[in-house]
């Protein structure tokens, strides 16, 4: 791993728990059980272990020599048919990857009955997605962060809510369109009256917080600065700086995707050094202090969502990605179901003139004659010269490229591109992926129909020069510092600024009527110095969200060189 001076990346940065502590093991959670009779509701997502949490607390209540009982929301459940019924679109429930997000709630796929009757002196769990629609006595929890489940479903293990066992493989179609919108806006709800949250991602030994730490915990986070966990994903195209630079996933086959802040994915560690720590979900952050985290303006428009996400994309040692453009405004919301579109930006940490962007069309591009060859690619596995209709052009380090819904893009081989964009990120519609095969060793899935309905043929040749690839303007400056403003465009609504910070430099900032998020792509690091609140490292390549609530804050230089940092808001 190359370092840069300082302490190295962070792949697991942690904070502590506020009001109370991280506690863990099945033994210790079934002591917070009452005594007498009672129902104890255990929400949580479908991957979850169920089979392993009934085991483990059978075995635990015996232990204490409590009588326990189990019940599953199975029961309550709709018919696998009528759940999919319920749950799929006119006119997407047939397309083999993408459905349109459900406007619903869990409580109409789980009919959950009035109080059960309890044995006296037994204690009944009820369990699995929806358990809390069940009237209780105790609500828990039970969590796994994400990347479980897209895990388990892309090994076609797993199961897709309310999915019984022997009805097919778990789609990612329904995981990411149905399960996961309907799963996260139930489990938002629950934030306020939780007793426990329980971290099942050591099943043997969970960790978990009370519903009180939990609160305070999330309002502390929501008045600092801090990071999420950075996950990284393997992809055909992937390359592999992040394992040789940063030193990530080092037996991995690759690193392509990066993902450093997506709001629906994102995870916030808690805990103290050489102590259990559970993940909290980041969105479950923001849907608790929406106000504090996003700013009022921010919140005002967009409710509980955090609408800027930063990853990376890594080709370095690797591939082209596929030329395909995103969703625009109204197909976005009238289609897909998101009420704003996933506007993207690339700016290259690593690449060089001799490396490749694909950004618009070519002024003389013919755009039926694209059509045709694209559905030929995708019908016959016809090779195209897909640069014989999108432009190609240099990828200049440290350059920023627009990139509005419905532009044709891709990043080539050898690049390491930081995506500051819109939070959707599962709508890239392909018009072309250069024939590549995925690991069944079929012809990975192309969107062509999709993507052309969303072409904006207005970016193509100068137009793209002029709109997309913006010279950086300075707009404040100090001793020694200044920011510029990197990409802005009337249609997106976030803008792309920069910190340049000689040795020593110190930049005031503030975040009062926007959060801030920032990442060092030049240099050693920094410091983040709220006006109150203690000072947080930052380094090479690290990403922080810097709440509303913080306010003001400075930017220290602690490297010996000059730094840069990529920040992104909502002006």
């Amino acid at each position: 791993m190359t370092q840069r001076g300082g302490r190295p990346y962070e792949a697991n940065p942690c904070y502590p728990p506020s009001g109370g502590r991280v506690a863990h093991g099945w033994d210790d959670l079934a002591a917070t059980v009452r005594s007498g009779r009672c129902i104890v509701a255990v929400d949580g997502p479908a991957i979850a272990n169920w089979d392993h949490l009934v085991q483990s607390l059978t075995a635990a209540m015996h232990r204490r020599a409590r009588a326990a009982e189990f019940i599953s929301t199975s029961r309550w459940t709709l018919a696998w048919e009528r759940l999919k019924d319920a749950t799929s679109s006119a006119e997407l429930g047939d397309d083999p990857d993408f459905e349109r997000l459900p406007s619903g709630d869990l409580g109409e796929l789980v009919r959950a009955p009035g109080r059960l009757d309890v044995p006296e002196g037994t204690v009944l769990f009820v369990y699995g997605p929806g358990a809390s629609l069940v009237p209780h006595d105790a609500l828990w929890y039970a969590d796994l962060p994400k990347r479980y489940a897209e895990a388990a479903v892309t090994a076609h293990g797993g199961l897709n809510l309310g999915q019984p066992q022997g009805t097919g493989p778990a789609t990612t179609k329904r995981l990411f369109f149905v399960d996961w919108p309907l799963l996260d806006r139930h489990r938002d709800g629950l934030v306020g009256v939780l007793d426990q949250w329980v971290d099942m991602q050591s099943p043997h030994d969970p960790a978990f917080i009370d519903g009180a730490t939990l609160r305070a915990t999330l309002a502390q986070l929501s008045h600092r600065p801090f990071r999420t966990r950075p996950t990284f994903n393997t992809t055909p195209w992937g390359g592999h700086w992040a394992q040789e630079q940063l030193g990530h996933r080092p037996g991995a086959v690759n690193t392509a995707l990066g993902y450093e802040l997506i709001a629906p994915e994102a995870g916030v560690l808690v805990g103290l050094a050489g102590e259990p720590r559970v993940e909290l979900p980041f969105q479950l952050l923001v849907a608790s202090f929406p106000g504090p985290v996003l700013g009022s303006r921010a919140h005002t428009t967009f409710g509980s969502s955090f609408p800027i996400r930063f990853d990376y994309l890594d080709t370095v040692g690797g591939g082209n990605l596929s030329v395909h453009c995103h969703p625009r405004e109204d197909y976005m919301r009238d289609v897909f179901g998101w009420p704003y579109t996933q506007h993207e930006s690339y700016y290259v940490m690593v690449g060089s003139e001799d490396q490749d962007i694909f950004l618009g069309l070519r002024e003389d591009a013919d755009v039926g004659e694209f059509r045709e060859r694209a559905h030929e690619a995708h019908g016959t596995g016809a090779p195209m010269e897909v640069t014989d209709y999108v432009s190609v052009l240099p990828a200049t380090q440290h350059q920023l490229f627009l990139i509005p819904g419905g532009t044709p893009h891709g990043s080539g081989q050898g690049n390491v591109v930081l995506e500051v964009s819109a939070t959707p990120y599962l709508y890239s519609l392909r018009f072309y992926d250069w024939l590549r095969r995925d690991s069944s060793g079929g012809l990975r899935p192309v969107h062509v129909d999709h993507a052309f309905k969303n072409l904006d043929t207005s970016r193509r040749g100068a137009a793209v020069q002029r709109d997309l690839v913006q010279a950086p303007r300075v707009d404040r400056q100090g001793a020694g510092w200044h920011e510029e403003v990197l990409g802005r465009l009337p249609e997106m609504f976030f803008e792309v600024r920069r910190l340049v910070l000689l040795p020593g430099a110190v930049a005031a900032c503030d975040a009062t009527s926007s959060f801030h998020v920032l990442n060092v792509v030049e240099g050693e690091g920094v410091i983040v110095e709220p006006f109150e609140g203690e000072p947080q490292s930052l380094m090479y390549a690290e990403t922080m969200v810097v709440p509303a609530a913080v306010g003001r804050y400075r930017v220290r230089n602690v490297g010996l060189g000059r730094t840069r940092v990529v920040k992104a808001l909502v002006p």
